[in-house]
């Protein structure tokens, strides 16, 4: 934790100040970030670009084409020594937005404490990693020594913003990164991500056909019928036999040690025909579901399995033979890791341990992690860490918080870590 109850007192002023600024959206939280970077002595630069017009590897989204909103990423750098390492830190800026504030007991841009939490629309997703970042560089600029590059780049995230992956495609780079975000398993400082699973959704489109009748009900006809439903549950079955396939074959001890298996694929929607009409056949049945993969497989290799089991089961029956499922990828992303060898990971350890006084533990449950954006797009190495926050607005829910401690001792991990890195004590804990 930040010694000293001045910086203490500093820390999460600075933070409620991003939490009044939210009050007038995004923009004007940028603009407290740019400005505190400015004062600090950092290079700072907006980086201005539309979302749709990023490049894309290893990640896909349907909804991706229609995000044309134009959005701003702030980056500021300090240190400029180019024979030590450097570091990229990351954040987002942006929050859901504002709605039904009224059920909030706090003042959602107040910043108001009450029994060791800190209340406010976003400060958990993610006002406090922009917070801790912001803190962090200050803290490293004002101690003067020399040091290699540490950027700070506070880019938007939410609904496919993709503001990191603009600004690595635009050409920034680092040898290693740092995403800050308030723990979402609950767990705060005692855990680093440093592993995300990839994950593929899908829908599944299965077509029939009703009996030859011009009656209004088809019951008495049913069995003249390619029921879509029947067909469907075919489908499903060829699903389930895959993710049990893969279970006993896909393997990844860290996720393993957690549930049991490495890699999971689940049917979470099945739809067809309408409601009150129960005694009609419907034409069209729907599938929808997400396939998990640990980090070493791609999104290719995933699809090719999906479809060689709906092909699979379509082949066993005459209907389906003639009349193949339709697959729509909805999204996907990459899975990516770093091993607790790494420098990196070393270094981040070294630190909370030496903040926190406990060794922290990989979380190797964060599916979809924005860890593996640096890695995936850019090849730079990447791991994650956060304060205890809760109640967020992202999941409708009300009065959003953070711990207070926990946040404090985030700053301080993320200063030692950007110091020890940036002058070449990678691994190597100092005070």
């Amino acid at each position: 934790m930040i010694a000293g109850d001045d910086r203490a007192d500093a820390a999460i002023e600075v933070l409620q100040t991003l939490v009044a600024a939210q009050r007038q959206g995004e923009a004007a939280v940028q603009a407290v970030i740019a400005a505190r970077l400015r004062e600090a002595g950092c290079d700072v630069r907006d980086h201005d670009y539309t979302p749709s017009d990023v490049p894309v590897i290893g990640e896909f989204a349907q909804d991706f084409a229609r995000n044309p909103e134009p959005r701003r990423a702030v980056v500021g750098s300090i240190g400029h020594d180019p024979s030590l390492p450097s570091l990229l830190i990351f954040a987002h800026p942006d929050g859901e937005p504002v709605a039904n504030t009224e059920s909030w007991r706090h003042d959602p841009f107040a910043g108001e404490i009450e029994n060791g939490r800190l209340y406010g629309w976003g400060v958990a997703d993610d006002l406090a990693g922009c917070a801790a970042a912001l803190l962090a560089i200050e803290a490293v600029a004002a101690e003067g020594r020399p040091m290699g590059r540490a950027i700070f780049a506070s880019t938007p995230s939410k609904r496919y913003a993709r503001g990191v992956a603009a600004l690595l495609h635009d050409g920034l780079r680092a040898d290693a990164s740092l995403y800050l975000h308030p723990a979402e398993s609950g767990v705060g400082m005692r855990e680093i991500k440093a592993l995300a699973s990839g994950q593929l959704e899908f829908r599944i489109k299965v077509t029939g056909r009703g009996p030859d009748t011009t009656e209004p009900g088809h019951t008495a006809f049913s069995h003249q019928a390619h029921n879509p439903v029947d067909k469907a549950f075919a489908i499903k079955s060829a699903l389930d036999a895959l993710a049990t396939d893969r279970a006993a074959r896909i393997r990844h001890p860290k996720i393993e040690a957690v549930v049991g298996r490495a890699t999971n694929l689940h049917v979470s929607r099945m739809s067809c025909g309408e409601m009150k009409k129960f005694s009609r056949i419907h034409p069209v049945a729907e599938l929808g579901g997400a396939l998990s993969f640990p980090p070493g497989e791609t999104l290719d290799d995933i699809k090719r399995e999906i479809e060689g089991a709906v092909a699979a089961a379509a082949v066993a029956d005459p209907w389906l033979a003639d009349h193949p499922p339709e697959i729509t990828w909805v999204a996907g992303t990459t899975g990516a890791e770093v091993d607790e060898d790494h420098p990196l990971y070393r270094t981040a350890s070294a630190a909370v341990g030496a903040v926190t006084g406990a060794a922290p533990f990989v979380n190797a449950m964060h599916t979809s992690s924005d860890i593996r954006n640096p890695a995936v797009e850019a090849g730079i190495p990447c791991v994650g860490l956060g304060c205890l926050g809760g109640d967020l607005s992202q999941n409708d829910r009300h009065d959003e918080w953070i711990d207070v401690a926990d946040f404090l001792a985030m700053v301080e991990v993320t200063r030692r870590i950007t110091r020890d890195w940036c002058s070449g004590r990678a691994g190597r804990p100092t005070a």
